[in-house]
């Protein structure tokens, strides 16, 4: 072990939950330790909330200017545009690069210690991060969560999670979204705008199931606008490697 630190506040997590926690911390004249294994601004910032708005913004761009090259009622008329997922890709990245700068500048700004590396907690005092021990009065965890890998559907290869949407090298012909939630069809109508043919797949009779129907029709009646396809009341049972194809249960089929 090469130093021991010592701190009244330590922070495992430097997502919004632990910078925040951090950060107003600091503002009170708290010594404030904030350990983070990778990019400060959790998943929030680097894989989630802001990288996805980022992407529906170029999809949507896309969307409409290639609406004014078929047909346009404003009377707008512009060739058929193309588009450089890459450089879309690279402009997502430096948005989240300003933001997560920022959010570094306001620890710092505000004495907020941050150690990067995996915490290993000890005990309730103490924590391990490489050969460094922080021994802390109060420790608050905000680590966050990671992606399910379902045993019928690992990830790897053609089976992607919403991580690996938000950076793709290239715009999938076809493209499969397992899961009617609000995460799911925000990257599915993204693609569908960047020119992907989207199915999604939902075991529940509607999408968005947890929230009430009335509000997720309007949503439901877009999607099949867009041309999204909906396979409602499906349950996926795996993926054949060998084509590429998903496996579903349809409505009363028997296992």
């Amino acid at each position: 072990m090469h130093q021991t630190l010592n701190t009244t506040l330590l922070i495992i997590g430097g997502g919004p939950g632990g910078y925040v926690t951090a950060i107003r911390a600091g503002q009170l004249g708290i010594p404030t330790i904030l350990v983070e294994g990778q990019s400060l601004g959790g998943t929030c910032l680097n894989i989630g909330c802001i990288p996805s708005k980022a992407l529906i913004h170029v999809a949507e761009q896309f969307h409409q200017t290639r609406q004014h090259s078929q047909h346009s009622a404003l009377g707008i008329s512009v060739a058929a545009p193309t588009l450089d997922i890459g450089k879309s890709v690279e402009w997502k990245d430096g948005i989240v690069d300003r933001l997560t700068t920022g959010v570094a500048a306001l620890l710092k700004k505000n004495k907020v210690q941050v150690i990067q590396g995996w915490a290993k907690v000890i005990d309730g005092k103490t924590v391990e991060v490489g050969d460094t021990r922080i021994q802390c009065e109060h420790l608050v965890l905000a680590t966050g969560s990671t992606s399910v890998n379902l045993p019928i559907l690992p990830i790897g290869g053609p089976i992607i999670s919403s991580t690996e949407a938000l950076t793709p090298k290239s715009v999938p012909k076809r493209l499969v979204v397992v899961g009617g939630g609000y995460i799911g069809l925000e990257l599915g109508i993204a693609y569908r705008k960047l020119g992907a043919d989207v199915s999604v797949v939902e075991a529940q009779e509607r999408i968005l199931p947890a929230y009430d129907a009335e509000l997720t029709q309007p949503v439901h009646d877009e999607l099949k606008k867009l041309g999204v396809r909906l396979y409602l009341k499906h349950s996926v049972q795996g993926c054949d490697s060998s084509s590429n194809t998903l496996q579903v249960l349809e409505p009363g089929a028997r296992r």
